[in-house]
């Protein structure tokens, strides 16, 4: 157990038994653990494995690699249909872990391997997500912020063609995209 992260199970108001049991099967797996994103992360190798962490209505195991693992008892979650990696399994009890104690430390072992054998998820490229009609207008209509765009990193285009594409109504798709408009010219991400 690593001090540096003990805090986040003392702190937590709700799910704190479930977590403080998955943090014991977890580290009965031979990760080690470390502190990331404010979240208790378990490593092999120096490389993110699984996180644990808490949301309102369940606490969770995040395989980073998840995708990648079998999953043949359906126990994982994707968060959203976006999400192309992680895949969370969800927990809503202490008696829930203790049941599916020797399947979470399958899974954890089974993302381990993955992670020692240098395993990487597909992902879908940029071409692959929608590009809402509003953008592409938009871009037809100004070469700089086509140029602008397509100077920016895969990550960036992605962020902004999911953030585009999540708003339902086309005005909201234009508000989002005018007010982008002027760091995407700067070359600057979403979140940047």
């Amino acid at each position: 157990m690593n001090p540096k992260v003990d805090f986040y199970f003392s702190k937590a108001k709700n799910w704190q038994e479930e977590i403080n049991k998955l943090r014991i099967l977890v580290l009965e797996c031979g990760l080690n653990e470390e502190l990331k994103w404010g979240c208790p992360c378990y490593t092999a190798q120096k490389n993110n494995v699984v996180l644990i962490h808490v949301f309102k209505n369940y606490c969770a195991l995040l395989f980073f690699k998840g995708a990648l693992l079998k999953d043949s008892k359906g126990l994982l979650t994707q968060q959203t249909e976006n999400v192309q990696a992680a895949r969370q399994m969800r927990f809503t009890s202490i008696s829930e872990i203790v049941k599916k104690e020797s399947q979470i430390k399958a899974y954890v072992f089974e993302a381990t391997e993955i992670e020692k054998a240098g395993l990487k998820v597909v992902l879908k490229k940029n071409t692959e997500f929608k590009m809402p009609e509003e953008f592409e207008n938009k871009l037809n209509k100004m070469p700089a912020l086509k140029k602008a765009f397509n100077s920016l990193t895969p990550g960036r285009q992605r962020a902004y063609l999911l953030h585009f594409s999540q708003a339902k109504q086309a005005q909201t798709r234009e508000a989002r995209i005018q007010k982008c408009v002027p760091n995407i010219m700067i070359g600057k991400g979403l979140n940047d």
